[in-house]
């Protein structure tokens, strides 16, 4: 077929036309000067400023509903300060590392680690948090000194088409190109020969991603999510628990990655959190058309948390809803904030990701038996959330429970501390970035070393002899 007449075709050529004209502006220009990489840094946050209410307005288009709130909260705001202690450090990022020598060069070398841009990075964005997981990614890319494709979701068309047509007043498409996603853009996305691929979303489209990048060879990080736990212990306030949990649980309506997916509880405990639920989040969320309560994002995750929910009710699991009114909406397509009780293991909202406002509550006696051991018998969580004020049982959890990340004490996941990395394990993801980390997810820690006028070599070449013998005694002690 004609690839004028064949829309596939014509996609890949786009892409690879792009790729191709931003790698060769690599090529001109491979290693950006400081203040070079500032002034990127600083067009990105002119353009969240000077757009800051049509970004807003974008994603709640995109939602049908989004509190501004949240999105002042969760994208914008993050975004800023991402740029703002990414400015206050690169300097002292990009320079060299200075390495010892060991004894073969008799100090007489000379070692360096120089950070030095990949080239061209390719990103592809999920929906639930589209600003956020786009522009502080290229943050992090730009201050690497790199050039960028971005592809949104099918579920960010406005704030898509508002990238795409604001973002080319501050970059020249040989530095930053977005695409929208129109079908199928993303397959071909992924089968790019880029330099880098940072892929944020599920773990099954992050699967088929990583095969798509094997086969160039691209170097993946992965931002997946999975099933974070929350354990409350016997010595935490409760009150003090509850109000943390429920206010992340269900900010953005539970549609984050990093969330509380489901919550342990002594067992002795758990009538009273249902207690404080039922009192902390009508005074929250009144009704379920409050605009500060964000909507599901598609008629498509709509029906899939509904049949979970009735899936659990149908297997016996005690099902409440936490705010006044009926408990859906398909209209403003929003589901109340839940809770669940003794949903059964083999339920679908304890066997998938929920992705959604709604939060089973797990009952339990032991800590070891029936929180540690149930929790490493499933796949590594992206979180995990303890309360307890118990230094010991503190230890014990951070050492016998792997994940990505932990937040103790609160459910505000560490995603938000610049100085700190973020990143998966196993299913939930490989790789970092924020901060440092994305500085050096970013950029090939390159290592040069400069050998004196002097070298070994001459005197550990044969013949071998008494000489030989007597310098592999000294190199080997």
């Amino acid at each position: 077929m004609n690839a004028e007449l064949d829309p596939a075709a014509a996609l890949r050529a786009e892409l690879q036309a792009a790729l191709k004209r931003q790698h060769a502006a690599y090529l001109n220009h491979p290693v950006p000067e400081y203040e070079s990489r500032c002034a990127d840094l600083r067009k990105l946050e002119r353009f969240v400023r000077e757009h800051q209410d049509a970004l807003c307005d974008a994603i709640n288009a995109d939602y049908g509903n989004r509190s501004r709130h949240e999105t002042l909260l969760t994208e914008v705001m993050p975004v800023l300060k991402g740029i703002h202690h990414t400015l206050k450090h690169l300097k002292r990022w990009m320079k060299p590392q200075r390495r010892g020598v060991d004894r073969l060069a008799f100090g007489l070398a000379s070692n360096r680690v120089i950070p030095q841009p990949l080239g061209v990075v390719g990103v592809i964005v999920p929906w639930n948090f589209p600003l956020n997981l786009s522009l502080l990614p290229l943050t992090a890319i730009f201050a690497a000194g790199n050039r960028a494709m971005v592809k949104m979701s099918e579920n960010s068309r406005h704030l898509a088409q508002l990238m795409m047509r604001e973002l080319p007043d501050y970059f020249p498409a040989d530095k930053l190109q977005v695409f929208d996603e129109t079908g199928g853009v993303g397959v071909e996305f992924s089968k790019l020969p880029f330099d880098h691929l940072l892929f944020t979303g599920s773990g099954q489209t992050g699967r088929s991603v990583m095969a798509a990048a094997a086969a160039n060879l691209c170097p993946v990080t992965l931002e997946l999510g999975g099933k974070s736990p929350a354990i409350v212990c016997d010595d935490f306030p409760l009150r003090t628990a509850a109000e943390r949990l429920l206010y992340v649980k269900y900010l953005n309506a539970g549609q984050i990655c990093t969330t509380v997916d489901h919550i342990y509880l002594p067992e002795r405990r758990v009538k009273e959190f249902v207690r404080l639920a039922q009192e902390i989040m009508p005074r929250r969320y009144p009704a379920l058309d409050s605009p500060d309560y964000t909507a599901i994002i598609d008629d498509i995750a709509y029906a899939r948390l509904l049949h979970a929910l009735d899936d659990a009710k149908q297997r016996g699991a005690k099902v409440i809803p936490l705010i006044p009114g009926k408990p859906f909406d398909a209209r403003l397509r929003k589901i109340a904030p839940h809770l669940v009780l003794n949903a059964p293991a083999d339920s679908l909202l304890m066997q998938r990701e929920i992705f959604g406002p709604i939060l089973p509550v797990i009952a339990y006696e032991d800590l070891e038996d029936d929180v540690i051991q149930r929790i490493n018998a499933g796949p590594r969580p992206l979180a995990l959330y303890p309360f307890t004020n118990d230094k010991a049982v503190q230890n014990q959890l951070l050492t016998r429970v792997m994940s990505g990340g932990v937040s103790i004490n609160d459910a505000l996941f560490h995603v938000g501390q610049e100085e700190l990395p973020f990143g998966g394990v196993g299913a939930s993801g490989m790789g970092h970035y924020h901060g440092h980390e994305g500085f050096l997810t970013f950029s090939k820690l390159r290592p040069v070393f400069h050998q004196s006028r002097f070298s070994t070599a001459k005197l550990l070449a044969p013949p071998y002899g008494p000489l030989t013998d007597r310098l592999l005694k000294f190199l080997l002690k």
